[in-house]
């Protein structure tokens, strides 16, 4: 925790002259009884004393102007607050390979499970677009607030011959730059979500597009799906084709653009890379002022103090 006006704290040493002015008042009081040595004549004159009970509401008094004084000096603690202008293209590949079934059901419906996880976990006012990508890479949803548009898309993703993800990654960051800036022309903060099991066999090189990413600001996050004995069957021909995933070449995506690479092996997992990327992209952390939480507490203890005032003793502190 922190504080916005922290010169304000030092009104806490008047609670601590209250503190003293309170305990030296309490000190004289008891000196004047013990002086005083008639016992018996003492006890007929002065009413029984409450105890340690009259010291309660005092010291929740003293304690609640302690806190008032805290709220007063403004104190901020951090806070994760929706990024609302973020903008978040996933790309999913629909290369053959993702029909392995070493991640149950398949690769393709494990993507697409998780991917549905993804958007319940984003704000609902940040942006979400869609590249599919085969041999070719195609913008099936701009960058949009309409969850129900992005989920369909996902569940009508159909495979095709060869991987772009060069090709992938720029479409998504043509998406990126159609999305219009703020008033201030501060585009919105961005991100890549690239799911992929395979090696780049056409189009443009990853290499290149990495550097657009990089240089445009726009960290590229892979996600390698499956693992190294995936097998897929075609065919034409007579023994299935092995489809082992290309981990490095993904995580290298992701370390020249800043970047996370993560792997999955199965959907449980899918679903965490998904929980850790969306709290990444879909929150900043800020500093909130949280005064009004001391203030209120402050009250509590006023109306704490005064009703046990009131019950024991008849009077207000």
């Amino acid at each position: 925790m922190s504080f916005l006006s922290p010169l304000r704290l030092w009104l806490l040493v008047g609670v601590l002259v209250l503190l003293g002015a309170y305990l030296v008042l309490q000190w004289r009081r008891r000196s004047y009884a013990v002086r005083f040595t008639n016992v018996d004549l003492l006890a007929t004159v002065a009413p029984k004393r409450p105890g340690w009970r009259r010291h309660i509401p005092a010291a929740i008094y003293l304690l609640a102007v302690a806190t008032l004084v805290v709220g007063f000096a403004q104190p901020t603690r951090q806070e994760r607050v929706p990024r609302e202008r973020a903008t978040v293209i996933m790309a999913i590949d629909t290369s053959l390979s993702m029909e392995a079934d070493d991640v149950a059901p398949s690769r393709i419906e494990a993507a697409k499970s998780a991917a549905a996880t993804f958007l319940d976990l984003l704000p609902p006012k940040i942006n979400v677009g869609l590249v599919s990508f085969n041999g070719n890479a195609t913008l099936k949803v701009p960058p949009t607030t309409d969850r129900v548009a992005v989920e369909n898309a996902i569940n009508g993703l159909q495979l095709g011959e060869r991987t772009a993800i060069g090709e992938a990654i720029f479409a998504s960051l043509d998406a990126i730059a159609a999305v219009p800036p703020d008033d201030q022309g501060t585009p919105a903060p961005a991100r890549i979500v690239l799911m992929s099991d395979g090696s780049t066999t056409d189009g443009r090189s990853n290499d290149s597009a990495t550097k657009a990413a990089a240089e445009q600001g726009v960290p590229v996050s892979t996600i390698a799906f499956g693992t190294d004995y995936g097998t897929i069957t075609v065919p034409q021909e007579p023994y299935p084709i092995p489809v082992a995933v290309d981990k490095q070449a993904l995580a290298d995506i992701a370390n020249q653009t800043g970047g996370t690479a993560f792997t999955a092996a199965s959907n449980e997992q899918l679903r965490k890379v998904y929980e850790n990327i969306g709290s990444s992209v879909g929150y900043t952390t800020e500093e909130r002022e949280i005064a009004a939480w001391f203030i209120a507490g402050a009250l509590v203890l006023l109306l704490l103090g005064g009703g046990l005032s009131l019950a024991w003793f008849s009077r207000l502190p």
